[in-house]
């Protein structure tokens, strides 16, 4: 398959016709656990000399041809799947850091991401140093000997920002620490980020990649190609308690080697907190993966096209879209994203008849009939928020304007429907 293109990839990685039955279909294996061949297999098995399938809460047939199909729709050697986003971020950081050690992150992400890197992770005794994910170096003066990986969204939620992947990738490679990338946003149709150096990209699945607002879960991708031997995470050259005194950079055998950090992802954080994804979640994202480079050419027209009509409505103020060659992120989308800018738009509407412009902003959202009011993105249906009093609501203002969120910015996630209704939606509910 590796020589197949994207869109074949999307169809059939992964995935054989069913040997007994001949079905072309994907099948759901509903089981929570495994038979062993012997009690020797089973001890095998546990001390991961022979891989295969134990207890489902570590893996299931489906969910590994989900995996499959995503490493190679990002061009990685493995995958691991959870149950949403948030789970694969947290996991992330618990594979690479323990109490005493920090990691530096971009400040424009998630609001939930910030909660958990700002209070959850320091409960847990890591630390983390935010930078300006516009400027690279901001990231090289956070560094110091317990740095253990940078963190940065390919772009940013909900400002949209785009940092220069290739340069964090290059200063975290100096430092022998890996660089984690959040590219929910720019699924791998767009971009893909380990081209650019990222040795580890995460997904919410439950956004673009499965497409139709109907499953949670979650993904790390390991790009197979980190130094883990020379790098600078004692998780990973030290003996680890958790799993019998390995060292996951030295004792693995030659061909798991690579694939490192998938492993301890799924033998440590998966395998004792339990984040799984369900085999009939794993299903429905498979089902979206067949579609996904259509869906996102669609997203990527309608939200350009969204972006001109904002940009020349008289009753808004400012609009954010990689894809406009006016936007601040636009050098780094024109070098980053060769497919289209996908379906994210972000505007503020001017302050007007004695309110506000956040006041008229939410006015505006109540007024969309198409649009459906919603916190979530990537749906096939077009979706609208206001993101300053909903997913980052838990940021203080000040927090807020830090990350890029103006208290007026209305989040716009573009669907799939024909663009004259998308943007006679827009219209009527600016008109009102």
């Amino acid at each position: 398959m590796d020589t197949r293109r994207f869109e074949t990839l999307a169809v059939h990685a992964g995935q054989t016709p069913d040997p007994v039955t001949r079905s072309r279909g994907l099948p759901v294996w509903r089981t929570t656990a495994y038979t062993f061949d012997s009690a020797e297999h089973a001890s095998n098995l546990f001390a991961l000399k022979d891989l295969g399938f134990i207890y489902t809460r570590l893996g299931d047939p489906t969910s590994q041809i989900l995996e499959t199909r995503l490493a190679a729709l990002e061009g990685g050697a493995a995958a691991v799947v959870t149950s949403s986003g948030t789970s694969a971020v947290h996991y992330a950081a618990l594979t690479l850091a323990r109490a005493g050690d920090e990691f530096v992150s971009a400040s424009n992400l998630y609001g939930g991401t910030v909660t958990m890197f700002k209070v959850l992770l320091p409960d847990q005794g890591i630390t983390v140093k935010f930078a300006d994910a516009a400027h690279p170096e901001s990231f090289r003066n956070q560094i110091t000997p317990k740095t253990r990986f940078l963190y940065v969204e390919t772009m940013g939620n909900p400002a949209l920002d785009m940092p220069d992947i290739r340069a964090l990738a290059d200063i975290a490679h100096e430092h022998h620490i890996p660089l984690v990338v959040d590219s929910t946003f720019t699924p791998p149709a767009l971009y893909r980020p380990m081209e650019d150096g990222a040795d580890i990209v995460i997904h919410s699945l439950s956004k673009w990649i499965g497409g139709h607002g109907a499953a949670m879960g979650g993904v790390v991708i390991d790009s197979g190609k980190f130094d883990w031997k020379a790098s600078n995470v004692p998780l990973f050259t030290e003996p680890d308690a958790n799993y019998h005194g390995l060292r996951w950079a030295q004792d693995l055998p030659a061909e798991l080697a690579p694939i490192a950090f998938a492993l301890r992802f799924r033998t440590v954080p998966l395998r004792n907190l339990g984040a799984c994804l369900s085999p009939d979640n794993a299903w429905i994202f498979l089902i979206g993966c067949e579609t996904l480079h259509v869906r996102m050419e669609r997203h990527s027209q309608n939200g350009l096209a969204a972006a001109k009509f904002l940009k020349n409505h008289p009753e808004v103020a400012w609009v954010r879209y990689p894809g406009l060659e006016e936007d601040p992120a636009y050098p780094v989308a024109k070098k980053q994203l060769k497919n289209g800018s996908g379906g994210m738009v972000v505007f503020g509407i001017k302050a007007g008849n004695g309110q506000t412009a956040t006041e008229r902003g939410r006015q505006f959202i109540e007024h969309l009939k198409l649009f459906s009011h919603v916190s979530n993105v990537g749906d096939a249906k077009s979706l609208a928020t206001h993101p300053a009093s909903t997913t980052h609501s838990q940021m203080s203002e000040e927090e807020q304007r830090a990350s890029g969120l103006q208290p007026e910015l209305v989040r716009l996630s573009i669907g799939i429907e024909h663009i004259d209704d998308i943007l006679g939606d827009l219209e009527q509910a600016l008109a009102r």
